[in-house]
């Protein structure tokens, strides 16, 4: 059973797609009702499964709410993809802060409502099957700033990261010291590979 939030259009929508394709049943959310039934309808015309819940994920208690359709509907939640998200490019110097506002709002608040709302189902589901999956749509804008994109690239950023220990920072420092005088590294990212439970 699949969530797939900013099902509207784009990823989501493909991501909804292929996912009742591939087998799953699929409940589709995002905030244009009448997308969401043009997708459930071709979902279910294909062979597939779906429901569709129209909510603002800014709305915690909104979320809150479709998560318990969702599993009253379809069963437990075993997969996560939280897409939903916006990118409003913008100078800084113009001062958009409604567009800052907007972003922050969705695409940190949203996906923290949205994790919040559905992590106990995804925690049941790993217990009873021995599988969970939590998928957040991150962006390479994370790592790197475009010119008009900060803003976004701050939410982004906030999407991809993942804890790591001092040590593993230290060793990571170790090795740039230890580069040969003629070799530089212009920049490091330093990703996880695992997490404790």
């Amino acid at each position: 059973m699949a969530v797939v939030t900013g099902a509207s259009s784009g990823i989501g929508e493909a991501a909804a797609e292929h996912l009742a394709w591939l087998g799953a049943k699929v409940a589709v959310v995002a905030r244009r009702e009448g997308r969401l039934e043009d997708l459930v309808a071709r979902i279910e015309k294909n062979g597939g499964s779906a429901m569709e819940i129209a909510a603002d994920v800014t709305d915690a208690a909104r979320v809150r709410a479709a998560a318990d359709a969702v599993e009253a509907e379809l069963g437990a939640v075993d997969l996560l993809f939280n897409n939903a998200g916006v990118m409003l490019p913008a100078p800084i110097e113009e001062r958009r802060t409604d567009q800052w506002r907007h972003q922050i709002d969705l695409n940190i608040k949203g996906l923290m409502n949205t994790i919040g709302a559905f992590v106990p189902q995804l925690i049941r589901a790993a217990g009873a099957r021995g599988v969970a999956d939590l998928i957040n749509t991150a962006s390479i804008a994370a790592h790197n700033i475009f010119p008009n994109f900060a803003v976004y690239s701050g939410t982004k950023a906030f999407v991809a990261m993942e804890w790591l220990t001092p040590q593993d920072i230290a060793q990571v420092v170790g090795f740039i010291a230890a580069l040969p005088p003629q070799a530089n590294l212009q920049e490091v990212i330093v990703m996880p590979t695992g997490q404790p439970t």
